[in-house]
């Protein structure tokens, strides 16, 4: 391992550059955004796979999306097995500039290391990828099929490609590097994602406005009827009190409520809403947020009865738990309620599932060695309140693959937030980390005569 610490720290100010070209590239995949710098960055990564001694690349065109850039390296003897590497190349838009410290497209230094939009999440990532593949000069001692996804931010098709064509990616285990690290240093190892879905329910009461000081007080308020039924959605606690929305303890790591106080920004003296451990509220139970709100604005508002309010509702749910079934039951809790006698409108949107990895295979036990090996401290396991719905298409694609969930962000990076940054430390150690991993999963497959499902 020492000698593989020495050998990416050589090729550090190689990745750190090709880290600059690649963020100083616009890569938003979203609508109105233009094409060209998506592109742009997928030729870029195209040459980087090249001169790393990846032969064979392609370009997977689907749909309504950004080009997948799909590369394989084939296994160097019959008894290696293959290991998949996901990250993607798109980036989130910037927001408002104005609250950035300098633009998010200039790779700026900071303390440590540098900050640009989608630094981060996910091109550092990308980057770890490579400096792997340089590390050992293009030919790991395991198969590589390489995936560099253009267009995850937004969401596309290739969401649920890859069990319609599993033989292209089949593999024995997978890298998905799109997250990182509980705090800076201390490695980490993702187990679960929530699930999520949409949920919107709307009000409509009278045909028009109509004055608040002739007809309030009995002509039935939309707005008061909608947020009536939105307060029974908690408890007085601030847990969700929606009936049948799976919740359990949570025993593995986690935030301090120091720490997830300023990583969320939570103001002075406002309380963290719910009980039990903030795992348990992030990760292992529901969250249900009022993401959008459609009612008259303060600033214009007239003395009337408002007469149609309607909400979106954005449903967090445990790992396991079947989407539609979540979506139901938040679907049938504000179906049964007649706020003031009045009936709500409920329509139910998208819904992606969540993911819970088994983690006492072969390839857990190299990675937790490995990252050990890299960081110099024991891996912790943490889960996720964001999804990524993909995982569950790749684990379709080759079920008895072990996924694997790790990368070079950590929590404090800002990532989809201004002034993302990212740390040379998490970079160097995931690099270090993804050599150790191919070495010590390559070696223990061999040893246990394990026989390679892809080829």
């Amino acid at each position: 391992m020492e000698d593989w610490a020495a050998r990416v720290d050589a090729l550090m100010d190689g990745l750190r550059g090709d880290l600059v070209r690649l963020a100083a590239i616009p890569s938003v995949a979203f609508p109105g955004f233009p094409r060209e710098p998506v592109i742009e960055a997928h030729d870029l990564l195209v040459g980087l796979l090249r001169g790393a001694g990846v032969e064979h690349i392609e370009r997977i065109e689907l749909p309504d999306t950004a080009p997948v850039i799909f590369a394989e390296v084939p296994p160097p003897t019959p008894d290696a097995p293959t290991v998949l590497l996901y990250s993607h190349y798109d980036v989130q838009p910037p927001g408002d500039e104005g609250l950035w410290h300098s633009p998010p497209f200039e790779p700026t230094p900071v303390e440590g290391g540098l900050r640009a939009r989608g630094i981060a999440d996910d091109k550092s990532n990308v980057i770890a990828h490579l400096g792997m593949l340089r590390a050992y000069e293009g030919r790991p001692p395991v198969g590589l099929k390489i995936v560099f996804e253009g267009q995850e931010e937004y969401g596309s098709p290739f969401d649920t490609y890859p069990p319609t064509d599993a033989e292209r990616f089949a593999c024995d285990a997978m890298v998905i590097a799109d997250l990182g690290n509980l705090r800076p240093g201390t490695p980490t190892l993702t187990t679960g994602l929530r699930g999520a879905a949409e949920v919107v329910v709307e009000v409509r009461t009278l045909e028009e406005p109509r004055h608040s000081g002739e007809f309030g007080g009995a002509a039935p308020d939309a707005l008061l009827v909608l947020v009536k039924a939105l307060a029974t959605l908690h408890d007085v606690h601030g847990d969700v009190a929606v009936a049948g929305l799976r919740r359990e303890e949570w025993d593995g790591a986690g935030y301090t409520e120091e720490e997830f106080r300023e990583l969320a920004g939570v103001r002075d003296g406002v309380p963290l809403t719910g009980s039990g451990s903030l795992g348990e509220r992030l990760w292992s139970g529901p969250a249900i947020t009022v993401v959008g709100l459609d009612a008259p604005g303060v600033e214009h508002a007239a003395s009337a009865v408002v007469p149609y309010a309607r909400a979106k509702l954005n449903l967090r749910f445990h790992p396991r738990q079947d989407p539609r079934e979540a979506q139901a039951r938040l679907v049938g809790h504000l179906g049964s309620l007649r706020p003031f006698g009045v009936a709500l409108t409920v329509t139910a949107g998208d819904t992606g599932p969540g993911y819970e990895a088994a983690t006492g295979g072969p390839a857990y036990r190299a990675a937790r060695a490995a990252l050990k090996e890299a960081w110099g401290a024991e891996p912790s396991y943490v889960a996720t309140g964001g999804s990524i719905p993909l995982v569950n298409g790749l684990a379709r694609a080759a079920p008895g693959a072990e996924v694997l969930l790790f990368g070079a962000q950590d929590s404090l990076c800002n990532l989809h937030a201004p002034n993302e940054r990212v740390l040379f430390s998490e970079l160097r150690n995931t690099v270090v980390a993804m050599c150790a991993f191919v070495e010590t999963y390559a070696a223990d497959f061999r040893s246990r005569g394990g026989t390679a499902t892809a080829r």
